[in-house]
């Protein structure tokens, strides 16, 4: 699909505040492919990939996707559900915008323009099980969504013919115009010479002589709804006659207890009234659909609406689904200025006599699950989702949803395309698995990119994390209650220097001093004006005592830092991420900082090898006579392999002064972390970054989820066991 990168009713309706209901069904992530592995043989794998709008056969074993990078339709064989099958592609002469199948045929709509004032595109019908073109016909402008009725008889196709976004700051109107194109299909085969156009000009407030149809969808009744995202507005089509049978504005929503400043801090008590801007939208019944309020122009609602197509409004959620994205570590503050989780795809199922409503949320990579109730829905869930989900489609009769994931940064190194498989089954949620709670005016506590970790010397299960440089502004100490599932992050300590937020710091350790204060080591930029340092807080998190980097080591320095930190007798140990000049390339420094002398020293630590990229360390931590050290490499999905946790007995830290002849330590494998990074059947993440052992000799670990930003926002919490 080609996405751009009435009045209020007196009736509001809010949904459930708990971060999920306990339900005896959930869905669970059962297999994640990556869509690479269907491009053809010799194929650069660095050739962009995009699933962006999927569908399912009748049998549920076969899924076709859109892939508009690389002008193709792909197939994957789901007959194993958990493990999916590259099906391979179909080239086309043009970009596929949209796909449906109805019975054995697939319909695909191809933009073909030259250019935004000379849109061309057609809609194809292939055999799904020959892939042999059986029809194309001609849609005289850019096609966007596509959708088949459910009998059969109709495929309807939004022809957007949508506007350049760098003319004129991309303000409407942009002829020419858009419509929708209805053609009817016969024994499966297209009629092109009978099809339908339906005008929508004239209709809309806003850019009234130039409609942007975006998404269409059927009830049984062969009626069209369709979203006008630019124009704000909606309309119902019948199909048969090609008739608007209603349209009305979306209209507005006022939002509460939002984030709007992109300031490298979660700040969720503004307000704000935003037009809705629809994008996807999905019939629950004959009578009601839902729309995701994505947002375009001047709108973009963060959440997701339920309309009577006589224009009643039903349901508004507010920024109730966008709390649950916060409570789950998901929110994307780089989007804050803009339109937060921009929730754009929908789907609708019938699983076990229940209908569930699915919201998938672009910038944050989940996908919120509610129960239809026929009032307000319930929040059932969150679950985890590839880079961008775009669209998902569901197969009730295996009891799967299934979702498609837009962004592929192979420019930047990060996560590859995916599609998703999730299963309905009557194991609990296995995500999120750490949230936070509301603080007492109910406002969500905020959080993410949680760097270090540790334990509080008295509480079993009760553990402190930081955040790093993401929230630069807004440097945090959490309180984690690790003794539930999921865990719940129950307070945040702003870090603070003279009664004000401490500026200057990325945290990436921390350790409990023993007397309800802690050690933070921050990571040095000296290009930024960043020092190394660490810096001691006490219970309030005022800092009241900073130890810099000495100068015989800042001599040395490269840009990667202190990467964890923990106490042992007057002792502070700082793990070091990566070598520095005056350090073999294999190995990396442990330094050591003596309370009571305020003398510096260092130990050696070998690094294993990296077949790409580099192996550096996360973490350090003391308990009984070891410490425990994360090392990692930088890789991640299919590329990943240095996941670990190693020790090195405290016999053996006996650290020689800076500039000396360093001791080597040896090291101990004590647990492989990739099982762990593999549990949730989604790709593997990189930055595992946290580990401590709380009082009760149980070992923790957690990932950095970079702040939502070229990350799926995936916060992996989990427990080894006993030490």
């Amino acid at each position: 699909m080609l996405v751009r990168r009435f009045k209020k009713s007196l009736l509001v309706l809010s949904i459930a505040a708990s971060a999920t209901v306990a339900h005896a069904e959930s869905f669970n992530r059962i297999a994640s492919f990556g869509v690479i592995h269907n491009l053809p043989e010799g194929t650069e794998q660095s050739q962009e990939t995009s699933p962006e709008i999927i569908a399912a056969s009748e049998d549920g074993n076969t899924l076709v996707y859109s892939d508009s990078p690389f002008e193709a339709l792909g197939f994957v064989d789901i007959s194993d559900a958990k493990n999916p099958v590259a099906g391979g592609i179909v080239k086309l002469d043009g970009e596929p915008t949209s796909v449906a199948i109805g019975g054995k045929t697939v319909f695909t709509a191809v933009n073909t323009s030259k250019s935004y004032t000379q849109p061309s595109g057609y809609l194809m019908a292939l055999g799904l099980q020959e892939r042999d073109e059986l029809v194309r016909c001609d849609l005289g402008g850019q096609p966007d969504s596509v959708a088949v009725s459910k009998d059969g008889r109709y495929v309807a196709v939004a022809i957007e013919n949508e506007r350049d976004e760098d003319l004129n700051d991309g303000e409407m109107p942009q002829l020419p115009a858009g419509w929708v194109t209805i053609v009817p299909v016969e024994n499966g085969q297209l009629q092109c010479d009978k099809m339908t156009k339906v005008d929508m000009t004239g209709l809309a407030e806003i850019g009234a002589t130039d409609p942007e149809p975006e998404f269409v969808d059927f009830n049984s009744r062969n009626e069209i709804v369709v979203t006008l995202q630019e124009n704000n507005y909606l309309a119902i089509i019948d199909a048969a006659s090609g008739k608007l049978v209603n349209h009305f504005s979306a209209g507005s929503v006022e939002l509460q207890g939002i984030d709007t400043k992109k300031d490298k801090m979660l700040d969720f008590t503004d307000s704000q009234t935003r037009l809705r801007e629809p994008d996807s939208v999905k019939w629950l019944d004959d009578n009601r659909f839902v729309i995701a309020n994505e947002g375009d122009m001047n709108g973009g609602a963060r959440g997701f609406t339920i309309f009577h197509k006589d224009g009643r409004m039903l349901f508004e959620s507010g920024a109730s689904f966008e709390h649950q994205v916060i409570l789950a570590g998901h929110y994307p503050e780089k989007r804050s200025g803009k339109k937060g989780s921009e929730p754009e795809g929908v789907a609708i199922g019938q699983f076990d006599g229940e209908t569930y409503i699915f919201i998938l949320s672009e910038r944050a990579s989940v996908i919120g699950v509610y129960r239809d109730t026929g009032d307000a829905p319930e929040f059932v869930q969150l679950l985890p989702s590839g880079m961008a989900p775009e669209s998902a489609v569901v197969i009730p009769q295996r009891n799967l949803l299934v979702s498609a994931n837009e962004k592929d940064l192979i420019e930047d190194k990060g996560p590859r395309a995916h599609v998703m498989l999730y299963s309905l089954t009557d194991a609990p949620a296995a995500y999120p698995q750490i949230i936070s709670t509301r603080t007492s005016e109910g406002t969500p506590i905020g959080w993410g990119a949680l760097s270090g970790l540790t334990a509080d010397p008295a509480k079993p299960g009760m553990l402190y994390a930081v955040n790093d440089s993401f929230y630069a502004n807004q440097p945090t100490i959490f309180t984690i209650d690790a003794n539930q599932t999921p865990a719940k992050i129950t307070a945040a300590t702003l870090v603070l220097r003279d009664g004000k937020t401490a500026k200057k710091l990325d945290l990436e350790g921390i350790a409990a001093d023993g007397q309800g204060g802690f050690w933070l080591a921050s990571e040095g930029k000296t290009s930024k004006e960043i020092p190394h340092a660490i810096h001691h807080v006490n219970s309030t998190g005022e800092i009241d005592r900073t130890i810099d980097f000495p100068k015989a080591l800042l001599a040395n320095e490269k840009k990667y830092g202190a990467e964890g930190i923990t106490l042992i007798g007057d002792t502070l140990w700082i793990a070091i991420q990566r070598p520095w000049k005056d350090d073999p390339a294999d190995q990396v420094k442990l330094l050591a900082y003596n309370l009571k002398t305020n003398s510096w020293g260092a130990v050696r630590y070998p690094l294993e090898s990296a077949a790409t990229g580099w192996v550096g360390l996360s973490e350090i931590v003391s308990h009984g006579d070891q410490v425990y050290i994360i090392e990692r490499d930088n890789q991640l999905g299919e590329s990943a392999v240095v996941k670990r946790l190693y020790s090195v007995s405290q016999d053996q830290l006996k650290p020689a002064a800076i500039g000396s002849d360093l001791p080597l330590v040896k090291k101990v494998l004590v647990h492989d972390f990739m099982p762990d990074l593999k549990s949730l059947n989604g790709y593997v993440q990189d930055k595992i970054e946290g580990f401590t052992v709380d009082a009760a000799g149980n070992g923790f670990a957690i990932t950095d989820n970079d702040g939502v930003d070229d990350s799926s926002g995936e916060t992996l919490f989990f427990s080894i066991g006993k030490m």
